[in-house]
């Protein structure tokens, strides 16, 4: 997919991504810099881009393992993998099977959309990974699937179809969206030959997405790929963040079981608090005994 100049997925000009890599929300637009030593026309792809790096490849193993598995199974054997891993509206709403809404992004029974998963792990992902880090990549990866889960399923309530929702094409679509936003005006190349910017990216996979919707009525992927799309948008703008939450969450916890103790002197605390101290009584052990 995208690769992009500045040899491991940082932005042009080489800088030191500083706090914005600790957090969702991009840098500011001088950390990406419009100008690059080599015209993007002229720039060649970037073969440092094709090191992986390890979530995405625990994630490609997982996708690639389990679809393998699911693939080599006997017609009974995938009625039995497909029932237990598989997310569909009847399945998860009505019969409690809410374990599927995690465990189907790493099921792929089509080819194709396993070797196009596949190549967008392998190409954009750890570009975000080398942004965030890994366990805020994690993180995003885990929220956009889950809500790619959640949005189809409950689509399929609405339209009364049980459709299965499978495979990681939402995250990679909501990474997508990530990606346009955090790299915007940052020069790449499609699959080592097309330049356009990573703006343009997006907006493409954007258009792909409604184009395959529209044409094959696919509501309840179009449902999926909306849901994991919005929450990739809002982490990445910083309208959505976990992490803050649910430190703010403790935090107000933590506070919930204090109490404020008034301070005095211990001829205060004699007097019943009408006393001024003016002499301080020397503490012995009398003070501690029935």
């Amino acid at each position: 997919m995208p690769g992009c100049p500045g040899g491991r997925g940082a932005p042009a000009g080489g800088g030191d991504l500083g706090p914005a890599r600790r957090g969702w929300v991009a840098a500011p637009p001088t950390c990406y810099g419009t100008g690059v030593s080599r015209r993007p026309g002229s720039q060649h792809f970037d073969r440092s881009q094709l090191r992986i790096t390890r979530v995405a490849l625990i994630l490609l193993f997982t996708l690639v393992g389990v679809s393998l598995v699911y693939a080599m199974q006997e017609p009974e054997g995938k009625v039995r993998m497909a029932e237990w891993l598989v997310p569909y509206a009847d399945g998860v709403w009505r019969e409690g099977r809410l374990w599927t809404l995690l465990t189907g992004p790493f099921v792929e029974g089509r080819v194709i959309s396993l070797v196009f998963q596949g190549l967008m792990i392998w190409m954009m992902l750890p570009a975000l990974e080398r942004w965030w880090g890994p366990r805020r990549f994690t993180l995003f990866i885990g929220l956009t699937a889950l809500a790619g889960s959640l949005g189809g399923t409950l689509m399929g309530l609405v339209t009364g179809r049980n459709v299965a929702i499978v495979g990681l094409d939402p995250s990679l679509f909501a990474s997508a969206i990530a990606f346009g936003i955090l790299y915007a005006r940052q020069p790449i190349q499609f699959f080592g030959v097309l330049p356009m910017t990573g703006r343009q990216f997006m907006y493409g996979m954007m258009g792909l997405v409604a184009v395959f919707v529209l044409i094959g009525q696919e509501w309840e992927e179009g449902a999926a790929m909306a849901a994991a799309m919005g929450v990739a948008a809002g982490l990445t703008t910083g309208k959505l963040d976990p992490i803050t939450a649910y430190r703010r969450w403790r935090y107000a916890r933590t506070r919930s079981h204090l109490s404020v103790v008034r301070g005095g002197s211990d001829d205060d605390d004699d007097d019943g608090g009408k006393g001024k101290g003016k002499g301080k009584r020397s503490r012995t052990d009398e003070r501690y005994l029935n």
